[in-house]
C-alpha cells in the first residue's frame, strides 16, 4: 500500500492520512493494519487517566518534554470532547501543548471521543499502531476525563497514570474501585492547593485495603505540573514499572490479552456489519427490526427468530 510505505519511509503527510482514515473507519483499515503489522513492538505506551479538571494535558506536555530530555521519539494522542458543530475533536489539548509544535520528533494528534463511553475515542488501538509503526518510542494517550467508565485505558496502554487533584478527595470514595483496578501510578496535581496532604493519605489507605494480583504497588506522586515540580519523579516512576512489567514477564501478558481483545472485537465488528447487510436484503428480518424498535417484541426472542432465520437461509449452520 503506497500510502503505508510513505509513512514507513518517515512521511508525515502520509501517517496524518493514515490516521484520519483511521478514524473515518476507512474500508482500507485491514489493509493498512495488515501492512504495518510487522513493524510493530517497539513503542511503549502511557496512558494519563482522570476526572475533568485533573490537568492531565500539562501532566502529559510535562512529560513528553521528559520523554525528549533522554532523547526518545514521542506520540502523543489526546481525546478531545467532540465539538458539536463538526463532530471533530475540539483541539483543546494542542492549544496546551504549544511547546512541542517546533520539534520534529513530537507528533500530537487530538482525536474526538465521539460519544465514546470509556474516554477514549474506538480508533485509539490503531492509531497507536500508525505510531508505533512510524518509530515513536513512547505514545502517550490522554483520556477526555469521564471519571469512572475508563476502564478501556488499562486495556489499551502499557502504564496507566492515574491524575487526580485535591478538590477530588470527596469523589474518591465513589472512585475507589475503578481506580484501584487502572492505576498503575497515582498522581496528585496541583498538590500546592488544601487538602493535597489527606488526598495521598486517602490514597494510601485505599491501597492498604485494596491488595493487588501482582507485586507492583503504585507509587503516589504529588505534582504541581504548570510548574514543573514532580514531573522527573513521575516519569521515573513510568521507567520503573516499565522495568518490573518487562522481568516479571506482565508486559508480555499484558501485550497478548490486548491482542486477543482486539481480535474478539474485530470478529465481532466484522460479524456485526455482515449481519447488517443480510437483514437489509431480508424484508423479513427487516420488519423484525421494526417490531423490535417498536417494542411489540422483546429483543431474545427477536435473536431467536434470527437465528431460525439464518439458519433457514443457510447463513448459519444448524
Amino acid at each position: 500500500m503506497e500510502l503505508v510505505e510513505k509513512m514507513l519511509g518517515g512521511s508525515l503527510r502520509a501517517l496524518s492520512r493514515l490516521i484520519t482514515l483511521v478514524e473515518e473507519e476507512s474500508p482500507a483499515i485491514p489493509e493498512i493494519m495488515k501492512a504495518i503489522y510487522p513493524h510493530l513492538g517497539k513503542a511503549y505506551s502511557i496512558g494519563v487517566t482522570g476526572p475533568p479538571g485533573a490537568g492531565k494535558s500539562t501532566l502529559v506536555d510535562k512529560l513528553a518534554a521528559a520523554a525528549r530530555r533522554r532523547d526518545l521519539s514521542v506520540g502523543i494522542i489526546a481525546a478531545d470532547p467532540t465539538s458539536p458543530f463538526s463532530g471533530g475533536a475540539v483541539l483543546g489539548d494542542r492549544i496546551r501543548m504549544q511547546q512541542h509544535y517546533l520539534d520534529p520528533e513530537v507528533f500530537i494528534r487530538s482525536m474526538a471521543s465521539r460519544g465514546s463511553r470509556g474516554g477514549l475515542p474506538v480508533a485509539t488501538r490503531n492509531v497507536m499502531k500508525l505510531l508505533d509503526a512510524f518509530g515513536k518510542e513512547i505514545i502517550f494517550v490522554e483520556t477526555v476525563g469521564v471519571g469512572q467508565t475508563e476502564l478501556d485505558v488499562m486495556e489499551t496502554v502499557d502504564t496507566t497514570i492515574v491524575a487526580l487533584v485535591p478538590e477530588a478527595g470527596d469523589t474518591i470514595q465513589t472512585m475507589k474501585a475503578g481506580l484501584m483496578e487502572i492505576a498503575d501510578i497515582f498522581v496528585v496535581n496541583k498538590a500546592d492547593r488544601p487538602g493535597a496532604s489527606k488526598l495521598v493519605a486517602e490514597l494510601q489507605a485505599m491501597l492498604t485495603l485494596s491488595p493487588r494480583t501482582n507485586q507492583w504497588q503504585p507509587p503516589i506522586l504529588a505534582t504541581q505540573a504548570l510548574r514543573d515540580i514532580g514531573i522527573e519523579e513521575l516519569y521515573e516512576a513510568t521507567e520503573r514499572h516499565r522495568s518490573y512489567l518487562t522481568t516479571s514477564g506482565e508486559l508480555t501478558r499484558r501485550r497478548q490479552q490486548q491482542r486477543k481483545e482486539e481480535f474478539l472485537q474485530a470478529v465481532e465488528q466484522r460479524l456485526r456489519k455482515r449481519l447488517w447487510r443480510l437483514m437489509k436484503e431480508s424484508a423479513r428480518l427487516m420488519a423484525l427490526w421494526e417490531e423490535v424498535e417498536q417494542g411489540s417484541i422483546d429483543p431474545y426472542s427477536a435473536v431467536e427468530i434470527m437465528e431460525n432465520e439464518a439458519i433457514t437461509q443457510g447463513w448459519l449452520p444448524r
